[in-house]
C-alpha cells in the first residue's frame, strides 16, 4: 500500500467554505496525539523513515484508538508518498514500553486537530498543528506504485479547486516542523 499525499500551508475558514461549495462531504474531527520514535540501529532523519504511536479520540463520539505506524522513505521529489504500515494497538502504554524496553526512545509528540471531508476518491484534511500552524493535506491510497504518478496529479487538482497552490506544498512532516520551530 502507497500513501500519496500533498501539503500546503492554509487559511482553513476559506477552504472550509471551498470544501462546501464543492459539495465535500465532512467526515468527522479528530484529536491525535502523535509519539514518534527515534531508531536504536539507525537515524530515521537520515534514512527519512518515521515510527510513531498515533492516539485518536473523537470528541463527537467520545471513541479513542491507539495505533502504530511505520512510515518509509519518501519515494518521490514531489510530494509526501510513501510505503506505510499501520495496525490497531490495544494498549498504547504497553506499546510505548515494548518499543522503549527494544532501545526505542520517543523523540517528540505533535498535537493536533484534523477536520476530514472526501471529495472523491481523495480524503481532505485541514490541520490546526499545536505550535505549527494550519495545515490543508490531500491525500490517497494506492496499491501499487505504477498509479502514483496519476494519484499525485489528482491530489494537485483537488488542491487547486480549493484554491491552493500545488507549489506551495510541503514534504517536510509536522515533527520535522514541529522541531524546527
Amino acid at each position: 500500500m502507497y500513501e500519496v499525499e500533498t501539503k500546503v500551508p492554509a487559511d482553513l475558514t476559506a477552504v472550509r467554505t471551498r470544501l462546501d461549495e464543492l459539495g465535500a462531504t465532512r467526515e468527522r474531527t479528530i484529536v491525535q496525539a502523535d509519539t514518534y520514535y527515534d531508531a536504536p540501529h539507525r537515524e530515521f532523519v537520515e534514512t527519512d523513515e518515521a515510527l510513531r504511536i498515533r492516539r485518536e479520540s473523537t470528541p463527537e463520539s467520545g471513541a479513542d484508538e491507539t495505533r502504530v505506524t511505520y512510515k518509509g522513505p519518501l519515494l518521490d521529489g514531489e510530494s509526501k508518498s510513501r510505503e506505510e504500515f499501520e495496525t490497531a494497538v490495544g494498549d498504547g502504554e504497553t506499546m510505548d514500553a515494548i518499543l522503549t524496553n527494544l532501545g526505542f526512545a520517543p523523540a517528540a509528540t505533535v498535537r493536533k486537530e484534523r477536520e476530514r471531508f472526501a471529495l472523491e476518491e481523495y480524503t481532505i484534511t485541514l490541520d490546526a498543528v499545536d505550535d505549527v500552524g494550519e495545515y490543508v493535506e490531500v491525500e490517497t491510497d494506492v496499491e501499487d506504485d505504477a498509479d502514483l504518478e496519476t494519484a499525485r496529479e489528482g491530489a494537485y487538482d483537488v488542491l487547486e479547486q480549493l484554491g491552493l497552490d500545488p507549489a506551495d506544498q510541503l514534504r517536510t512532516s509536522y515533527l520535522g516542523l514541529l522541531l524546527e520551530s
